[in-house]
């Protein structure tokens, strides 16, 4: 089964094609603010420009002609509604263009199952970090399970305001990833974690204050190292709870080496496996939600047209899990 999916719940848009396989193409468009943060018109306007030239690079790198797809997937939330609104409406219309199946789906299990596809973890204990989102994950009696999440924002716009604030533009991951590597000095901040949570509002306050006074390379690898091993210190925590052997790490965030690091460091101690896609499937794409789509199609699982409307604050933990 050939399913096309359309990933637009932030400032990506995303299309790819996939089988039960073959990833045949897997292409993206990202909105780039001029300064500040993703304005939601703004990047909603970017991806209705982008849909057509995005649809035709797809159709080419793949091979295949739409005519030939045998579904569309497209992620129904969470996301940013103006964003989430260019995906749902392009889904329908090429469904019904080209009379195949719709289903929408749930953008961070699609970060999941992607990352199982391409790593080969069976049953991981899953750290989801994003810009929207920030959580610890494990399947349960047919639901993926929230074990720890942030309690305030989530990490990739944790990095996304310190490196604001700090003069770098967005996305800020990669731009604070280059300044911690320039030095090992780190300064004494707030820890923060809260028992199986996290919370990373007040660390990027505290950072902040410090802007002119640290030097930046200094702040910023003093932020990673906090931030981090909080996280990766409620992941152990969880992957001890639940007897896990493995761990995969998702999302945005996942691209940050020195994260990495930690986290296999963490699994080697335990003599767990851990497991990251490669960085095209780690951020925001197409890809992950036409196989999120595959998964669901093949368990019996479609969205008529009635009930496709766009999910801004649909959880991981409120969809059934049925192709499991």
């Amino acid at each position: 089964m050939k399913v096309l999916g359309i990933e637009s719940t932030a400032h990506t848009l995303g299309i790819g094609i996939v089988d039960e396989d073959e990833i045949h193409a897997n292409v993206k468009s990202m909105f780039e603010p001029e300064e500040g943060g993703i304005h939601p018109r703004k990047a909603a306007e970017h991806h209705y420009q982008k849909a057509m030239h995005l649809l035709n690079q797809v159709e080419q790198k793949s091979g295949i002609d739409l005519e030939e797809i045998d579904a569309v997937a497209f992620a129904q939330g969470p996301g940013i509604p103006q964003c989430l609104d260019v995906g749902a409406v392009m889904a329908r219309a090429l469904s019904k263009r080209y009379d195949t199946k719709l289903v929408g789906v749930n953008h961070c299990l699609a970060h999941i199952s992607i990352g199982t596809r391409t790593t080969g973890a069976e049953d991981p204990t899953t750290l989801y970090l994003s810009g929207g989102n920030s959580q610890i994950l494990e399947l349960r009696s047919g639901r993926y399970r929230v074990i720890g999440e942030t309690l305030d924002i989530a990490l990739g716009n944790a990095l996304d305001k310190l490196a604001r604030k700090m003069g770098y533009p967005h996305p800020g991951g990669p731009e604070i990833e280059k300044l911690a590597e320039k030095t090992d000095d780190i300064i004494e901040l707030t820890y923060p974690i809260k028992g199986m949570d996290f919370s990373f509002s007040g660390l990027v306050t505290e950072c902040e204050r410090k802007v002119n006074s640290e030097e930046d390379e200094v702040i910023a690898n003093s932020f990673q190292e906090h931030a981090y091993s909080a996280v990766v210190e409620a992941l152990e925590r969880a992957m001890a709870q639940e007897e896990s052997d493995e761990a995969l790490l998702t999302g945005g965030v996942a691209m940050n080496s020195r994260l990495r690091d930690m986290i296999e460091t963490m699994c080697e101690q335990r003599g767990a496996e851990a497991y990251v896609p490669p960085p095209e499937y780690c951020m925001d794409n197409g890809a992950m939600i036409a196989h999120q789509g595959l998964l669901e199609l093949q368990a019996g699982r479609e969205t008529v047209i009635e009930e496709s409307g766009k999910k801004p604050k649909w959880r991981p933990d409120e969809a059934e899990v049925t192709w499991k």
